[in-house]
Order: structure tokens, then C-alpha cells, then sequence
């Protein structure tokens, strides 16, 4: 029986993985303030096609609109970021096979950017609405949010939305490479297992970035003002 009611990842970093980190760098975060100005929210393909079938991608929808509208309110930008239609090529048919290939390369849907995300999410006039070509929203030339948040002076990214292995983590090892300081937001994160999410908060962690949940990064938020 497939399971329906939204929920969150059981997520958890290992204890030995929080203390290399104290005895490299004398503290737990690498990042344990941010300014709000300076700060985006990067929200990667809460769209039907990956939200609707998830339960644990419906579970964060919560707790993405909490962080879009207190980073909002404290002077923040929030960015929306959704996968654009992109054309079939025979490597993408060889690795998914020709109809896996279609499906995914029609998963953002079309029409109007705000219209193609996920209903239960809301968006405020302000907000950046990007769509990116290959899974990270920060790989040069394939999405044009790195120019955007560099217009805003932006410094500091908060990684949210789903899948939490494929494009989340593609687009926070992209990020930490063009010098932003990253948190991944480990309760506004989904894919399909605990364990598959746990792999990859334990690999940014280690070597791309801070791992945090919502209601820290709120914390954060607020000691800011």
C-alpha cells in the first residue's frame, strides 16, 4: 500500500562527522550567523511531477514556506528554481531509456513559472523564478541564478526542495564551488529514503557546506535583526 500523509526524513548526522569538524575549525558550524540581505533561499523543483507521488516532499512544503517568508520579511531573496524543458539527445535516451528520458525532460511542465510549482506553495511579488537545464541550479551557463544572486550580492544560500541526492546536492557542491556559503536544510530536503538523504547531508556536511535544521536557520534569521 503506497504511503499518502506527508511526513519528514528521520535525518541525522553522525556525531564522529560533528566532532572532526570541532577539532578542524574549533566549532561544530562553519557558518553560524547570517545576514538576511545577503542571504538567498534557493528552493530546487517543488513541482508536481516530484512533489505529488513524495510524501516526504509534500512533509517540507511547511517548512520551505516558513524559511521563504522570515528570510522575505528580514530583507531576503527567495528563488524559485524549476527544470526547464529541455531537448531529448541520444545520451539522455541511452542512460534513462526514450520514454524515462521524455518524462523527465517534461517534469517542470510549461506555462508560466509561478504557475508550475507546487500549488501549496506561496510565492510574493520580488521573488526570483529561474529554470535550470541540467540537475544543478548553479552550473555555469545552464541557469542563470548564480548572475541573479550576484546582482543582489548575495553570499549565502540556504538549499531546499527535492530531489535531496540529485539536484539538491548537485546544486550545493556547485555553489560551495563558486564560493557561496552554504547551508542545507536538512527538515526542508526530500527524496524517497532516509538513508539516501542521510548520504547526502553527511557528504555536504563533511565538504561543501553547513547542515541545519528549519527551525536553527529561523533562529539565525532572528539573531540577525
Amino acid at each position: 500500500m503506497q504511503e499518502t500523509e506527508p511526513r519528514l526524513h528521520a535525518w541525522r548526522i553522525e556525531e564522529r562527522e560533528y566532532r572532526r569538524q570541532e577539532q578542524r575549525r574549533g566549532r561544530r558550524f562553519a557558518y553560524p550567523n547570517l545576514t538576511p540581505a545577503r542571504t538567498a533561499l534557493v528552493v530546487i523543483d517543488m513541482v508536481p511531477f516530484f512533489v505529488d507521488a513524495n510524501p516526504y516532499a509534500r512533509g517540507i512544503v511547511p517548512n520551505i514556506q516558513q524559511l521563504a517568508d522570515r528570510l522575505r520579511s528580514a530583507g531576503g531573496t527567495v528563488a524559485w528554481v524549476l527544470p526547464a524543458r529541455t531537448e531529448r539527445t541520444p545520451v539522455s535516451d541511452e542512460f534513462h531509456g526514450p520514454e524515462a528520458a521524455e518524462m523527465f525532460r517534461n517534469s517542470g511542465g510549461t506555462g508560466p513559472l509561478p504557475g508550475r510549482l507546487w500549488p501549496g506553495l506561496a510565492t510574493r511579488p520580488g521573488d526570483i523564478f529561474v529554470e535550470k537545464s541540467v540537475p544543478s541550479a548553479f552550473f555555469p551557463g545552464r541557469c542563470s541564478l548564480p548572475d541573479i544572486l550576484e546582482e543582489h550580492r548575495i553570499d549565502t544560500v540556504l538549499v531546499t526542495g527535492t530531489v535531496t541526492q540529485v539536484c539538491c546536492e548537485s546544486s550545493a557542491r556547485d555553489a560551495s564551488t563558486l564560493g557561496y556559503r552554504v547551508v542545507m536544510v536538512a527538515d526542508a530536503n526530500a527524496t524517497g529514503r532516509d538513508q539516501d538523504h542521510n548520504a547526502t547531508l553527511a557528504t555536504i556536511y563533511r565538504s561543501f557546506g553547513d547542515v541545519r535544521p528549519t527551525a536553527e536557520v529561523l533562529a539565525m534569521i532572528e539573531a540577525a535583526l
